[in-house]
């Protein structure tokens, strides 16, 4: 990169990360703004199962705007109030603005406490966080929760993408892009540099190889809605992928699916004389969230 274009970068960046004067009518347009769009992400189809969609569920947009805000605040305390007040009067907004467009109603809001505890955090979080202005070793101990979790989503994204092409894909390009601008921007020396990227992605790539590929137990019917009795016992094929077990007999019959890979393997239900035999498919949606599907074999 020349010594010009470093400096056109490097003057974007200080404008947009401490060179904005941040009054309060600013916040309170950044925050219907922020909430116009989300809402507008969330209900319209096109954008179901993207990662424009992920605006209204997951942290990683709302940390790019957090960081903007507190850059651009004079003081600790400016920063966490009015940190504190964009999330107060955006979060809301989200709900309140989908209320007409969704089947529970007024009802949508009891997802709105999950936000409003975050929203509560956010003036201790803004008010120490103002400090990464310093830009110093400092700085980059305050962004270190921010830059493991994003780099802990773009590891994610890029690995589902890399199955389900091109499904995450601007997720983690958005979550590393933020990596190295705030890297470029609040922490002065190389050495920072590489310590606040590689890090958090050292950390994040052996917790990936010491856990399990899934872990997530499901309790559901079989496809046939057998009744089974008290006698009733589960043969599986492949632990490894899965293990079935008989959670609840009678009229209402239950198994229990403990999933540990992805993968398909078959087991067996033998209830005194008789024998179901079956294949489970453990698998991973478009949007990165565990399934099972049962099919009856016999």
């Amino acid at each position: 990169m020349t010594d010009k274009k470093q400096s056109l970068l490097r003057r974007c960046t200080d404008k947009l990360f401490g060179g904005i004067d941040m009054k309060w009518w600013k916040v309170i347009v950044l925050a219907v703004a922020s909430a116009v769009i989300t809402f507008i992400f969330l209900v319209i189809p096109i954008f179901e199962n993207t990662s424009f969609y992920r605006m209204g569920v997951t942290f990683e947009a709302w940390i790019l705007l957090a960081v903007f805000i507190m850059a651009n605040c004079k003081k600790p305390l400016e920063s966490a109030l009015k940190t504190f007040v964009f999330f107060l009067i955006s979060q809301p907004l989200i709900y309140l603005f989908q209320v007409p467009f969704s089947d529970m109603g007024w009802g949508l809001f009891m997802y709105y406490r999950y936000w409003f505890y975050w929203t509560l955090l956010t003036f201790p979080m803004a008010f120490v966080g103002w400090y990464i202005r310093k830009k110093n070793w400092l700085s980059l101990l305050i962004l270190s929760p921010a830059l493991i979790f994003l780099t802990f989503t773009y590891v994610n994204s890029f690995m589902f993408t890399f199955k389900h092409f091109p499904y995450q894909l601007v997720t983690g390009l958005f979550c590393l892009g933020q990596v190295l601008l705030y890297l470029y921007v609040f922490t002065p020396k190389l050495w920072m540099r590489l310590t606040g990227f590689l890090v958090p992605l050292a950390a994040v790539l052996i917790i990936a190889l010491v856990t399990p590929e899934v872990e997530t137990n499901v309790t559901t019917f079989l496809p046939d809605d057998q009744v089974l009795t008290e006698a009733a016992v589960v043969t599986n094929e492949d632990a490894d992928i899965a293990k079935v077990s008989v959670n609840s007999t009678g009229e209402n019959s239950t198994i229990l699916i403990q999933a540990h890979k992805y993968g398909t393997t078959d087991f067996t239900v033998k209830d005194g004389a008789k024998e179901y035999k079956y294949t489970l498919e453990v698998y991973e949606d478009n949007e990165g969230h565990t399934q099972t599907k049962i099919t009856r074999n016999n």
